[in-house]
């Protein structure tokens, strides 16, 4: 079975390593094919950073800091500490020994011309993935943030970055604005790999910050409405909170309520013009199921809580199942 998964942040490279499990994916024979949200990408000292890319890339190819679920294992920061000597900014980004020497590799082959897909899958070589990971576009997007100056009191936009590793998400978002999407194309395979899956998953990631950039470059929410395998979503809802990261933050801007069952209706179902034909929820909100099967979309509940690779597995194995039996 082939599997494409639209994928962003650490919730997303947890379950795909349970659906590497589940489906015996191989670096030789991958059978699941990864789009990597980019609008989180931004560029710092002169070096471009992926971080839902190298997420991805990290955590599947066991280099992946699993006590703080990001950047690299055995990291040190002494480029940091010298940026920070210096007085250098921002200083509010922590770059990692370790992970700067990937962010150095990406940039040099970025700035020689090669298209960030291309650098993408060599970058993932060193690693032997057992997917393959593609940005969802070579073109530059960039998922902003309208907030209210706090000097001024007047509407500003700053980087996605800034206001979730500077501010926490305290600071209240007006409006997320993808930059650049509107004339930003797919990269190269990511339609057929849609149009070709026999299942496409949306797992449990920030609907607002990691799966919406994705649908927001022209064509590939079509291509998944279109496409003849099912749509399995996975809710990164669990009991009214989000199960990492601040999503309710994104969502409340967004008035969607932080609740799996409103995450189901904001994607909708795929009969009605949305995305999901099943949704896969957390047994703490087993409760919500009729509501959310009364949208016109199957439900499962089920232990969601990636406490160990065996759950993942299970989850992975549940939406396999649901997307042969939904399969066009």
């Amino acid at each position: 079975m082939q599997v494409t998964v639209l994928a962003g942040g650490i919730g997303a490279a947890r379950f795909l390593r349970g659906l590497v499990s589940a489906t015996g994916s191989t670096h030789d024979k991958p059978s699941v094919t990864v789009i990597g949200n980019t609008g989180d990408d931004i560029r710092l000292f002169g070096l471009q950073i992926c971080p839902d890319l190298d997420s991805v890339m990290y955590t599947l190819g066991g280099g992946a800091d699993e006590e703080r679920g990001w950047g690299r294992a055995n990291e040190s920061f002494t480029v940091l500490e010298e940026l920070r000597g210096y007085g250098a900014k921002p200083d509010w980004f922590g770059l990692g020994d370790r992970d700067i020497a990937t962010h150095l590799v990406r940039t040099q082959a970025l700035d020689a011309g090669y298209r960030l897909s291309t650098v993408t899958a060599g970058l993932c070589e060193r690693w032997q993935l057992p997917v393959s990971l593609i940005p969802m576009t070579d073109d530059r997007v960039e998922t902003h943030v309208v907030i209210d100056d706090p000097d001024t009191g007047q509407p500003a936009a700053i980087h996605f970055q800034e206001w979730w590793v500077r501010h926490r998400a305290a600071v209240a978002a007006r409006e997320f604005v993808y930059v650049g999407c509107d004339t930003a194309s797919p990269a190269p395979g990511v339609l057929e790999a849609i149009t070709t899956a026999d299942l496409i998953v949306l797992p449990p990631s920030n609907p607002v910050v990691s799966i919406a950039p994705i649908l927001s470059i022209p064509g590939i929410r079509d291509a998944i409405s279109q496409a003849p395998a099912a749509v399995v979503g996975v809710s990164p809802i669990v009991g009214g909170k989000p199960v990492r990261g601040m999503a309710d933050a994104c969502l409340s801007a967004i008035d969607v309520d932080t609740t799996s069952a409103a995450v189901a209706q904001h994607y909708g179902p795929r009969r009605e013009g949305g995305l999901l034909d099943a949704w896969i929820v957390d047994l703490a909100d087993a409760d919500a199921a009729p509501a959310i099967a009364d949208l016109g979309i199957r439900v499962e509940a089920m232990d969601t809580i990636f406490s160990n690779p065996g759950v993942a597995s299970n989850v992975a194995a549940s939406a396999l199942k649901i997307g042969s039996e939904l399969r066009r």
